[in-house]
């Protein structure tokens, strides 16, 4: 039996989809940014996520992207809707420090926070103050 070209296209895209979820491991991205967890944080870590609707604020400009992340594992993956059954994209956290913006940031709206690694900087809005909370 032959396989079409639609089930190799389709094991080809998984196939990606794994080896690209592979490469924001905690184990790998402990060893790229030279940084540990504990064996304890990190058994927290898996048996515990967060999700919910956040808006990402698009750099030099004024707008905002709503999106539905889920939290899990010192990871922030983004979807378009919380229907969707893949990410559009993941933000391997460990590394980062979470900080309310400063005035030289320009933002003036509530329910703000800021994670940044090196010079990589991220707006988060949440759509109250009790998400903005959590």
């Amino acid at each position: 039996e032959q396989e079409s070209e639609d089930d190799i296209h389709s094991s080809r895209s998984s196939l990606d989809r794994q080896s690209h979820h592979r490469a924001n491991t905690t184990m790998h991205v402990c060893w790229y940014r030279n940084t540990s967890v504990s064996m304890t944080d990190h058994s927290v870590a898996v048996e515990n996520q967060l999700s919910g609707y956040l808006l990402r604020k698009f750099k030099n400009s004024n707008g905002w992207q709503k999106l539905w992340v889920v939290f899990t594992n010192f990871c922030l993956f983004f979807y378009k809707t919380h229907q969707d059954d893949y990410p559009l994209a993941s933000l391997p956290l460990l590394g980062y420090a979470v900080s309310s913006p400063v005035e030289a940031d320009g933002i003036q709206k509530d329910f703000v926070f800021k994670l940044q690694f090196k010079s990589h900087v991220y707006f988060f809005r949440a759509e109250s103050k009790y998400t903005f909370e959590r």
